[in-house]
C-alpha cells in the first residue's frame, strides 16, 4: 500500500512518511504498512504542553479501538464510529462529555458520519443531552430517509431509537463551567482566536477517517463547538463537505478549527477532489489548508486519505493532535508542531 509523504516546519514530534514507498519511519523504520488503517484528529490549534499528554493519550485510545474493528474483518464505518466514541467519552476534547458551553450555559453538540461505499451519511446538528452523537447521526443514515436531524427533532429521534438522554451534568467538566463563568464575568481578554483560555487545557473537534480490507472508506467528526456560541450555532463539522467527507473513488477527510472558515471552503470535498484529481492524500491537504488560509484567513487542521491508503496531515495553527494506526502492527501518535 502507498503510503504518502507527510512534513511540517518548525519543531516537531510527529509521523514521517516517505513519499511514494512502502514504509512508515518514526524513531526505527517500519517494514510495511498494509490495509485497514484508521487514521485519527484530536483538534488543531496552540495546544500547551502541559495538554500534550492527554491529548495522545485520547488519539492513541482511539485509533486502537477503531483498528480493533478492522482487524477483526469489520468495516470502516463501525472503525470510525467506534474512534469517535472513545473521544466524545474523553474530556480532553471538544466532543461529547467536556464540550463548550454556548453562551447560555447549555451543551450543543453536532457530529456526522459517511459510508464511501455508498455515499450514504448521517448527521445531527445542536443536539443536546445526548452521550455519543456520532452514534445517533449513525442511526439517523440507518433508520431515515433523511441525512440530517437538528435540535429538538434530533433529540426526540434518539428517543424513538431507544437512546437514553444523559443530564447535562453527565456532559459538563468542571473546567468548562469555569471557562464560562470567566467569560460572563467579562475577562474576555484572556482567550485566544479559537476562544480557549490562554492559561487553561483546551479542547477540540475531534475525527477519524479508515479504510478496512474490502477496500472500503469511511470517515466521521464530532464536536462541542465553539466556545460561548450562540445558541443553535452549527459549525462545518456536521455538514458534508465541509466538516467530513468520504468516498471510495476519491478519499476521506475530516477538519477540525474555524468552523465557519472551512465552510466556505467545502474543506473535506475540496481535499477529496484534489486527490480524485491526481494529487497524493499529504499534497491534498496542503492545498486545501493553503486555500484556506489564502481565502478565508482560517486556521485549523484536517487529516486526509485516499483510496490507496495514503494519509495526509496539514494545518496552519501552531498543533494537531494525530494518531494512525495500519496493517502489520504500524502505529504512531503525534502531535505536529509549526512555527
Amino acid at each position: 500500500m502507498n503510503v504518502e509523504a507527510q512534513s511540517f516546519k518548525g519543531r516537531q514530534r510527529d509521523l514521517f512518511i516517505q513519499p511514494e514507498q512502502e514504509s512508515i519511519m518514526s524513531d526505527s523504520p517500519i517494514s510495511s504498512c498494509e490495509r485497514p488503517l484508521i487514521l485519527v484528529h484530536g483538534g488543531a490549534y496552540d495546544i500547551p504542553e502541559s495538554a500534550h499528554k492527554a491529548h495522545l493519550d485520547g488519539c492513541t485510545a482511539a485509533a486502537r479501538a477503531g483498528f480493533a474493528v478492522l482487524s477483526q474483518g469489520g468495516s470502516a464505518l463501525d472503525a470510525v464510529e467506534a474512534a469517535v466514541r472513545v473521544m466524545e467519552d474523553d474530556p480532553t476534547f471538544d466532543a461529547g462529555f467536556g464540550s463548550f458551553l454556548n453562551a447560555d450555559g447549555e451543551v450543543e453538540l453536532d457530529a456526522i458520519i459517511m459510508n464511501g461505499a455508498t455515499l450514504n451519511f448521517g448527521s445531527v446538528a445542536a443536539v443536546q443531552r445526548i452521550k455519543n452523537p456520532v452514534s445517533l447521526a449513525r442511526m439517523v443514515m440507518d433508520n431515515t430517509r433523511h441525512c440530517m436531524l437538528a435540535g429538538n427533532g434530533a433529540f426526540q429521534f434518539a428517543d424513538k431509537m431507544g437512546i437514553k438522554p444523559c443530564r447535562t451534568q453527565d456532559l459538563l467538566h468542571g473546567r468548562e463551567r469555569e471557562r464560562w463563568e470567566k467569560a460572563r464575568s467579562g475577562q474576555t481578554d484572556q482567550y485566544d482566536e479559537f476562544g480557549n483560555p490562554l492559561h487553561s487545557m483546551p479542547s477540540d473537534t475531534v475525527g477519524a477517517v479508515a479504510v478496512d480490507r474490502n477496500g472500503n472508506i469511511a470517515g466521521a467528526t464530532s464536536t462541542g463547538g465553539t466556545f460561548n456560541k450562540l445558541p443553535g450555532r452549527v459549525g462545518d463539522s456536521p455538514l458534508v463537505g465541509c466538516g467530513c467527507y468520504a468516498d471510495n473513488l476519491s478519499g476521506a477527510a475530516s477538519s477540525t478549527g474555524q468552523g465557519e472558515a472551512f465552510m466556505k471552503i467545502v474543506a473535506c470535498k475540496t481535499a477529496c477532489d484534489l486527490m480524485q484529481s491526481g494529487m497524493t492524500a499529504q499534497e491534498a491537504a496542503e492545498a486545501t489548508i493553503a486555500r484556506l488560509g489564502e481565502r478565508t484567513n482560517g486556521k485549523g487542521g484536517l487529516i486526509v486519505l485516499s483510496p490507496a491508503g495514503g494519509i495526509g496531515v496539514a494545518h496552519n495553527c501552531r498543533n494537531i493532535a494525530y494518531a494512525v494506526h495500519a496493517g502489520d502492527n504500524v502505529f504512531h501518535t503525534g502531535i505536529a508542531n509549526s512555527d
